[in-house]
Formats: structure tokens, sequence, C-alpha cells
């Protein structure tokens, strides 16, 4: 059993994007790493979500606040064994392997394949992501030389998660309201204030934290980014107190907190006047994991689904068997491989836009921003969907806490909300259109690259979509700002069938058989007319070859 090397769909995509030699050394260091998430780490993550989650030691015998974070054995490996495969470290320093630097799209194969078994512990790795591209990008050389080569270490130095404190009761997505402030004290500056929601709390070595120094003005143009360590160098806790751990419904391997500051020590990043700025920009990376763990649970959903309509036996034939799970089994394989290929194929305008500032154009970033936004809010509401089908494939064995697939909705649920909701992506959206017309952008990027397409009936009904698209755009560029806000979601939801089925078109013409089919059924299900008789049952039709025949079969413990 090994996540990685059963799903080809991945290898594809990496022996496209990575030249031979970097391929190479990929295609080895993740085949160990597939089968360690397919093993032990399912297994530390299934203890952990079960009986070991995080537990808050708030004080300890002398009555004196530790605010110390118990995590179990398990997770402690695996926080090690993952930080040492170059997850976050190799985006930004030489693999020694290969003597040159890794990338982002290495770095989110590997998560990608780990959120097929732990989801929830790549919230922490994202975060160590965003804290590492923060300080690297904007860090002065002391604060660099500080806290950089732990938040890199792949072992060869003490490794400190990150972390990413943004959210305050008062303020919620409306970061401008934060009221945390910071006041001067020598050659750095002491926070007070809270932070409501929290993750990673009590394990990172370093946190990103945003606060308003004395003077500077409301909303967010006074936010400034501050690198906050959780202890001091005697190993004292660094002015900060955990005042609790949250009970959440899922990713419970993250400890989310409360936690206050009084009078922790703080080092400023960047230019204090564009914290907000910076922050922003680490929550494009980290919508990008979110798209990516949504990715690592919607395949483990499908494989799951699959495994147990294959085994399952009812009124005397296999589950696989009857027409409607044939359909739902290709409509979810379909869905996922073209799902994985269109954000993946992204990744290299991502990887000029983080970190080529100088030379990406406005055009480009605006590009950029759309497309993860598109990405973040379909996935997430995917990841749900696919849950769902996997327990209801299930019957009330999915239901049951013994079968992985009540973890994975759990798990699920959240990625709709962390980053930015769906409403908050629809506002991003319509903000992207009206500062930057970044619709006539999308619009010609997908006409462009049709025109490289043969002509189908399915590329018709795409080039129909963006018709549609365009006069739902004019109208609501004539109408109120309320219609304008109502309609931004489905403007996203249009765009994102666009995308995938432009994404599609192009895998089939690569002249594979199972891509056409593939492309067939997704472009089927995005613009085929609802309450219409389906005479072809193309799921059903091409079950065979989509998801028989498929080269993701993988046997997954319970």
């Amino acid at each position: 059993m090994n996540f990685y090397q059963e799903d080809h769909q991945l290898q594809s995509l990496l022996k496209e994007m990575l030249d031979p030699a970097f391929f190479e050394y990929a295609d080895q260091e993740l085949t160990r790493f597939g089968e360690k998430c397919a093993h032990e780490i399912e297994e530390r993550a299934r203890f952990t979500d079960r009986e070991g989650q995080p537990r808050l030691i708030k004080y300890d015998a002398y009555g004196e606040d530790i605010s110390e974070v118990w995590v179990n054995e398990g997770y402690k490996k695996t926080v090690e064994e993952t930080y040492n495969t170059g997850i976050v470290g190799y985006v930004h320093k030489e693999i020694p392997h290969l003597k040159r630097k890794g990338n982002y799209i290495y770095s989110y194969a590997q998560g990608y394949i780990l959120s097929h078994s732990e989801a929830g512990f790549y919230c922490p790795v994202t975060l160590s992501m965003a804290t590492a591209y923060l300080l690297d990008q904007y860090g002065d050389e002391e604060v660099r030389k500080r806290f950089l080569p732990h938040v890199l270490s792949t072992g060869e130095v003490p490794h400190y998660e990150g972390a990413t404190f943004l959210t305050e009761r008062q303020g919620g997505s409306d970061v401008g309201a934060n009221e945390t402030k910071a006041v001067l004290s020598g050659d750095h500056y002491q926070l007070y204030g809270e932070k409501y929601f929290a993750s990673n709390a009590g394990m990172c070595g370093v946190a990103m934290v945003l606060a308003r120094i004395e003077g500077a003005p409301a909303g967010t143009k006074g936010l400034t980014l501050f690198a906050v360590p959780w202890k001091r160098e005697d190993g004292s806790l660094n002015g900060i107190r955990i005042r609790r751990l949250k009970d959440k419904l899922g990713v419970r391997a993250v400890p989310s907190a409360e936690v206050e500051f009084d009078g922790a020590a703080a080092y400023v990043v960047g230019d204090a006047s564009k914290g907000f700025y910076y922050m922003m920009e680490a929550l494009n990376l980290s919508r990008v994991c979110n798209a990516v763990a949504s990715l690592g649970i919607m395949k483990r959903a499908y494989l799951e689904a699959k495994q147990y309509a294959e085994n399952r036996v009812t009124f005397g034939r296999k589950l696989m068997d009857f027409p409607m799970v044939k359909s739902t089994l290709t409509r979810l394989c379909a869905k996922q491989e073209i799902e994985l290929r269109t954000v993946f194929t992204f990744l290299p305008l991502f990887e000029r836009v983080m970190n080529d500032h100088d030379r990406v154009t406005k055009e480009e970033e605006a590009l950029n921003r759309l497309y993860i936004a598109l990405l973040k809010k379909e996935t997430a509401e995917q990841a749900i969907h696919f849950a769902h089908e996997a327990i209801e494939m299930h019957g009330g064995n999915g239901f049951i806490e013994d079968f992985v697939t009540p973890r994975l909705l759990r798990d699920a649920q959240v990625l709709t909300v962390w980053e930015g909701t769906a409403n908050i992506l629809g506002l991003e959206v319509l903000r992207l259109m009206q500062k930057f017309q970044v619709h006539e952008l999308f619009m010609q990027a997908m006409r462009s690259r049709l025109d490289s397409i043969l002509s189908t009936p399915e590329k018709a009904l795409v080039k129909k979509g963006i018709e549609q698209l365009q006069n739902l755009i004019q109208s609501v560029s004539q109408a109120s700002s309320d219609h304008q806000t109502y309609h931004s979601k489905e403007i996203a939801r249009q765009m994102t069938k666009i995308l995938e089925s432009v994404t599609a078109l192009e895998y089939a013409a690569e002249d594979s058989s199972r891509a056409e089919k593939i492309m067939k059924v997704l472009i089927e299900e995005h613009w085929a007319d609802s309450g219409v008789f389906n005479k072809n049952m193309s799921s059903v039709e091409y079950f065979d070859e989509i998801v028989m025949n498929s080269t993701s079969e993988v046997k997954v413990q319970q």
C-alpha cells in the first residue's frame, strides 16, 4: 500500500512539470513518503483523532502558569519525519542530493500525499510554510538569522514550527478591527492583547503576528507584522499565555487556542506599514495549501468508496455492479483527477508570483489571486462532497468511527472556513474584477487555451459557457452594489466550471482514450441540461475504463 505509487495521475503531472533529475529525486522520496503516510502516519492520525488529542497543561505543580500543550509521542514522530522530508525547508534552501533549491510543486505534492491520511497535521505544515515565506522574503538579516534556519531545518539544527496569528474576537475576517498593540521596548517591541483562534499554539517555535504600534492609524494600514518567539532563550514563556484550547469538530491533531500576549517580545518583519500586505501574500500561499489538503481528502474518500463498492455484496451482487454506484465512482474519479490537474498546472504561475515579484506583471498577479480564490473555494466544497459520497457508499458503516470516513468529513468541513469562506472568496473575485478587470483577463486566457484545441461538441459547450459568463458579468456590472455582491459567488462558480473544463479538454487532447472519456464525463456534469433524460449514461458506460482501468487503485486500511 502506497498513496504515491498508486497515484499515476500525480506521477504523470510531476514528470511533466519537473526536470528529469528533479523528478527522479522526487519520485524516490515520494515513494518512501507515500508508504509511510499509508501506514505509520495513518495509524498515528487515527490514534490522535480518537484518543491522543492535544491537551493544555495550564499550571505546573507549584501553580505557575506554564501554558504547555501536550501532544502524543506518535504525533511528535510525525512532526519529525514530515519536516525532515524538506516539505518546508526545501522550498527555500538547497536539496543536498540535487545541490539546488526545491520548489512549491514538490512541496505541494508532499502535502497532497500527507493529506490522504492526516489533513489535520498539514495545517501546522501550512503555517510553517507561511512563516518561512514571510521571514525569507521580508525579514531583515538579524531576524532571518535568528529564526529562519530553525523554521527550515531538516534535522541539522533544532526545528521551529511556525504559526500565523491573525484572528481576534472583535475582528474575525475583518482583520482591520484587530486591537493587539505593540509597545516599543529598546531594540524590539512588546505585544499586549489576544488572538482568539491561534492554530499551532504551544507547538510553534515562532509565530507571525499582526499588531498595531502605538500611534499607528486604524484599519489594516496600521498593522505591522512581527516575529514572536514562543519562548525566551532561557526556556521560559515569552510573555504568552494560553487561555484554552478550542474543542474543534475536526482536524483535532492541530492545537488551536486562545492566546494572550502580556509583554511578549516581538521583532518587526519588513516595512512596519505593510504588515497586512505581507500577511495577505502568506494567506494566498495558505489558500493553495488548503486546496492541496482538500485534494488529498477527495482522493482518500474516493479510494475508500471504491474499495467498499468492490467488496460489499448486496442483493446478490457487488455494490459496484449497480449503475448508480458506477456513475458515482466514475464522476468522483473524473472530478478528482481534473481538479488535481487544474491545481498543479496552475502552480508554475504561483511559483513565479511568489518568488519573482519584480518580473511578474500586474495581470499575472491578478490572475494568480483569481485562480487561488476559485480553486480554494471549489476544492474545499468538493472535499465535503467526496467525504459525503464515501459515507453514503458505506451506508451505516460510513457513519461509524471504526472507518476513516467520519474523520474525512470532519476534517473536510473546516477547509471551507480556513483561509476564507466562500463569501469572502466571492468578494475577492469581485474586488479583482473591479480593480484589475480580471474577468477580461480570465476570458482572454480561456479563449486562448481553447484556440489550440480541435473543435468538438464539448469544446462548443465550453465556449457557450464563456459567453454565458460574459453576459452575466455585463448584467452584474450595471447593477447595484448589493446585486454585485449577491452574484459574486455565482460568477466564481461559472469561472471554475470553465477553468476545469478547459483543463479537461487539454488533458483529452493528449490522445489518451481514458483522458478523453474523463473529459466527456466532466463536461457532461458541468454543462448538460438538468432534468433531461440521459440516454447515453456516459458515467456508467465509461466506468470500466475510467475506474477499473485506473492506475490509481490502492487497498486502504480501515
